[in-house]
């Protein structure tokens, strides 16, 4: 569902098929990100940190059925897209009673790898998927898409998150190049908006539907490296 401004600010603490707060799995893993904080914004930078370091960005493996959509699920595998880490930050902010809500907008990647460029015969990603939490009395917007591993390959300096200012994609990188260009925003929303993505993959990025998976784990990574050098 697409959030509006005037939403009683109470919805987006309320678990959701997709943003399954109330699941143990989701209890456990904010629970031992918060690691005994007590005030929001800590305990917002705590759970960023985990997100966006802890559940590896791999845009290979992306699977496609509601089940892996799901908060609990992602935290199990341990890896997903922008998309998924989003979810999973949105969903253990809504258990640690910040409220927390989806964001998603196109972006254009200028720093993406050669390999996955070809993959997807574009740089535009659509429908990239961040977060936005309630603190302060304000909407902030925190990105937790890349590991500050996989920033380091990049030559990207990590997004930092300080509870008080948006955590959004650089525009250029650590060498003055472009990085990331923010074309279209689609704005918050309460839920995972599954069929739209879904709809959107098929139309822009079909390879991904194909039985046999293009590249395996880890690849992201290695390229990013490589492509570097």
């Amino acid at each position: 569902m697409k959030a509006t401004e005037e939403v009683n600010p109470a919805i987006y603490l309320q678990p959701t098929d997709f943003i399954d707060s109330d699941s143990p799995v989701v209890a456990a893993y904010a629970r031992q990100a918060i690691n005994g904080a007590t005030a929001e914004k800590e305990k917002a930078i705590r759970l960023y940190t985990t997100v966006r370091d802890g559940i590896q960005y791999d845009p290979y493996r992306i699977d496609f059925t509601r089940h892996d959509f799901r908060a609990s699920t992602i935290i199990g595998k341990g890896y997903g897209y922008c998309v998924a880490k989003a979810i999973v930050l949105t969903a253990a902010g809504r258990w640690a009673g910040i409220p927390s809500r989806l964001r998603f907008a196109d972006v254009r990647n200028h720093l993406t790898t050669e390999r996955l460029k070809k993959l997807m015969k574009t740089d535009l990603f659509v429908y990239h998927g961040y977060t936005e939490f309630l603190l302060g009395g304000r909407w902030i917007k925190v990105t937790p898409t890349f590991n500050s591993t996989l920033c380091a390959r990049f030559r990207v300096k990590p997004l930092d998150f300080d509870g008080v200012h948006d955590a959004i994609f650089h525009p250029y990188d650590m060498e003055g190049r472009r990085h990331m260009e923010y074309v279209t925003d689609h704005g918050p929303f309460t839920d995972v908006p599954y069929e739209k993505i879904i709809e959107m993959f098929k139309t822009h990025y079909g390879i991904y539907f194909q039985k046999e998976k293009p590249v395996g784990a880890g690849a992201f990574d290695r390229e990013a490296e490589t492509d570097r050098r």
